[in-house]
């Protein structure tokens, strides 16, 4: 009988050990320590995510001549007109959204294109009062505009990467090089220039004043470009998918005294050229320029990565 109640003893504080185990694993997982240690383990030697890896996608304005293009004289008959800058032609059928380049001067403008109902004397474009504020068209005075509708695509912006490094075995291995045998007569004319060589000079007779020489300023050295501490140092004119409507654009800002970049790029089997100005190495001189280039006609401009 003592033997059974020691028996039950013993059952009842194995009972009661387990019961304190299971009691301390869940004060563990309520602490927040959980079930990790039943998965997997991360590696320690994985390579984290870095931006040049990243491809953020964001919209772009492309020109899209198949859907409507005209290219033909315009007309602001110098009244006032509402709704901003916009264009109208009879030959359109929905409002669109528009490209329009004065050919004359280079300047062109985003803005609407409506359906001209009215047939009128004269050019059959008709140019509201801002859109010929913007494009230099003076009033009564038939302008060459070219109206082109755009369309939003949607462009991987992936962040400038440097070039790799080389390997430690193409820096190990010396470049090949490649030895020809000379021919006689290059072999004679080689030994005739290392005979002239070897004959020492004649020295000049010397001057009876020897003059001063000036002394020569120390050059100082160039001091490499301060990387911009901008996210967004470029200003992108616009997208255009004829290469001589961004070189004209480029051309423009070059007179109005800026350095434009043209930038020719793919997306889904299409090309097109990108118009920027940069970088900037300040948010001050970004918004300075900002200011200028639309002074130049460009309102639609704006900051992008690269």
């Amino acid at each position: 009988m003592m033997m059974n109640a020691s028996g039950l003893q013993g059952r009842a504080l194995a009972r009661l050990g387990m019961a304190c185990a299971v009691l301390a694993l869940l004060a563990g997982c309520q602490m927040g320590e959980g079930f990790q240690f039943l998965g997997p383990k991360p590696d320690p030697e994985a390579p984290a995510p870095s931006d040049a890896t990243r491809t953020r996608i964001v919209e772009r304005d492309v020109e899209a001549p198949d859907v409507f293009q005209v290219t033909e004289a315009g007309l602001w008959d110098g009244r006032p007109s509402l709704g901003g800058v916009w264009v109208a032609h009879p030959d359109t059928k929905d409002p669109e959204r528009v490209l329009i380049r004065n050919t004359a001067n280079g300047k062109f403008v985003i803005g609407a294109l409506f359906r001209r109902e009215r047939e009128l004397p004269g050019p059959r474009l008709q140019v509201s009062s801002d859109a010929a504020a913007a494009l230099g068209v003076l009033a009564g005075a038939p302008a060459q505009l070219q109206v082109t509708a755009l369309r939003r695509e949607e462009v991987p912006e992936v962040p400038a990467t440097a070039p790799p490094a080389p390997s430690a075995e193409a820096l190990a291995k010396p470049a090949e090089v490649k030895t020809a045998t000379l021919d006689p007569v290059a072999a004679g004319a080689a030994s005739a220039i290392a005979k002239a060589e070897a004959k020492p000079a004649a020295k000049p007779a010397a001057p009876a004043t020897p003059p001063a020489a000036a002394p020569t300023p120390a050059t100082p050295p160039a001091k490499p470009a301060k990387p911009s501490a901008l996210t967004k140092p470029w200003l992108q004119i616009g997208i255009f998918s004829v290469e001589a409507n961004a070189n004209g654009a480029a051309a423009t800002l070059k007179a109005s005294g800026m350095l434009p970049v043209v930038r020719k790029q793919e997306s889904k089997g299409k090309v097109f050229w990108r118009v920027l100005v940069g970088p900037a190495s300040s948010a001050a001189e970004r918004d300075a320029l900002l200011k200028q280039i639309k002074a130049a006609g460009f309102t639609d401009s704006y900051a992008v990565t690269n």
